[in-house]
């Protein structure tokens, strides 16, 4: 009896320590604002937009300053971040899908979702969709348990994306409460569209909203926030009780009200004590809209923006944060990109990914960490077209465009040296230029020759 007590109390030790010694899974939250600039945040540089609540992240995370984004337009970009993939790769790289559009991201990839549910996971989207409207497409279908947002840009129309303003001005800013009529986008919860137009006025507040409340009500359970504002992407939009009347300050009051809800969401953390057990992620889902100047961003010492495949358009801030895991403090300039971040997420959570689909992303958990380099040594760049037009390989970065007439232009830059692309060093390298245009069309091949096919609407 004696002996079967002992054991008995040896064994719940056991399995007290073994609890005590298994960190729990962590917690996820990936805030994807949408066309913010590589300098507008205070800890990217900015010396005019105060992001108080951002740069707290940096300071008590860390800072990637190497980040890139598949693509410089919003579709493919989402796809990619979701599945890992190069968008070519699931067939979503050519450009952005329309309220008319008749496809969309195929239910059958393997998202971040997907990896996290498989755990037992609470998942939630709020906020821009955008991988496709029709009820097979939108979150639920791809790993989602809930979803409440837009289900494409704020700038297009339900139902054939007709009848809308050109592009937004200095005026509809100066009247928002008759703007907000002239584009007739839908909210959407979960499949049915409950408002039309939906107020964006309050609606980067109202994602927050759901967002606390989802934490609060999975707070003793693991959950995956995947928050995706529709902000700041044209036409822009503030609450009544932060609104500031000039046009000049557009831009920049918008990124400061999404900021203070990036600090209610952290408030949150901190109060239900999560933060020890969550990673807050937040980057941009392109560059700037630099053609709308006050109304767009700024890409900072970064050449051109959204659209492009120079720097300017691909290369995003980026912070990440968890306590006692992300070292505070610091700061990573090594290549890591949203492709990297389904197979990083599953090493995070102790887990191998099915393998059912090829991915192009790598497991960076260690550079996130603080306790390794990055396994990313090369990038393809792919315009908003889908069309190839680059690859990185370390410092080195070719670029092949076409012009109109159809002449091509070889542009090589060393990034170290050239963070802004003004040095086109292909004359003096056409080795290296031979190498990378080699390589880069070799990987584009095995890209193409597994592509797996897009969601498509039967007629």
């Amino acid at each position: 009896m004696l002996r079967q007590l002992l054991f008995s109390t040896l064994l719940s030790i056991t399995f007290t320590v073994s609890a005590f010694s298994i960190p729990e899974k962590p917690n996820f939250i990936i805030i994807f604002a949408d066309d913010q600039g590589y300098g507008d945040l205070g800890c990217f540089g900015s010396t005019t937009i105060d992001t108080p609540n951002i740069d707290r992240i940096a300071k008590e995370g860390r800072k990637f300053t190497n980040f890139m984004v598949a693509s410089p337009v919003c579709s493919p970009s989402r796809a990619a971040l979701l599945t890992g993939s190069y968008p070519k790769r699931v067939s979503m790289h050519e450009h952005v899908l329309f309220p008319h559009s008749s496809k969309g991201l195929n239910p059958e990839e393997y998202t971040i979702a997907d990896l996290l549910k498989s755990q037992g996971y609470a998942t939630a989207c709020f906020g821009k969709w955008h991988l496709g409207h029709h009820p097979e497409t939108l979150p639920r279908q791809l790993g989602f348990d809930t979803y409440f947002g837009i289900p494409y840009s704020n700038d297009m129309n339900h139902p054939d994306n007709k009848g809308k303003p050109r592009v937004p001005s200095d005026e509809l800013w100066k009247d928002q409460g008759t703007a907000l009529t002239l584009w007739k986008t839908p909210l959407m919860e979960n499949e049915e569209i409950v408002e039309l137009p939906v107020d964006q006025r309050t609606v980067t507040r109202r994602y927050t909203d759901k967002t606390i409340n989802f934490i609060k009500d999975h707070r003793d359970s693991p959950f995956f926030v995947y928050l995706p504002h529709s902000m700041p992407h044209i036409p822009l939009y503030v609450p009544d009780d932060v609104y500031d009347p000039d046009p000049q300050n557009a831009y920049t009051t918008v990124i400061e009200h999404i900021d203070a809800e990036v600090g209610r969401i952290m408030d949150t953390l901190r109060s239900l004590e999560l933060d020890e057990n969550t990673i807050v992620i937040y980057t941009s889902d392109n560059g700037p809209w630099l053609k709308f100047r006050n109304h767009g961003g700024s890409a900072g010492p970064l050449r051109e923006g959204k659209g492009t495949t120079f720097e300017g358009g691909q290369r995003v801030p980026c912070v990440m944060w968890g306590p006692g895991r992300i070292p505070a403090g610091t700061e990573c300039d090594e290549l890591i990109g949203t492709i990297d971040l389904l197979p990083t997420i599953a090493a995070l959570t102790g887990t191998k990914l099915p393998g059912k689909n090829k991915i192009d992303g790598l497991d960076a958990s260690d550079l996130l960490l603080g306790t390794g380099s990055t396994p990313r040594d090369e990038f393809v760049y792919y315009s908003s077209r889908g069309d190839l037009e680059g690859l990185r390989q370390g410092k080195w970065k070719l670029l092949i465009k076409k012009s109109r007439s159809q002449k091509t232009e070889k542009l090589l830059f060393d990034l170290l040296s050239d963070i802004g692309e003004q040095n086109n060093l292909a004359d003096k390298n056409p080795v290296r230029v031979a190498q990378l245009h080699t390589r880069m069309i070799e990987l584009d091949a095995e890209i193409s020759g597994n592509r797996r096919a897009a969601w498509t609407r039967e007629e």
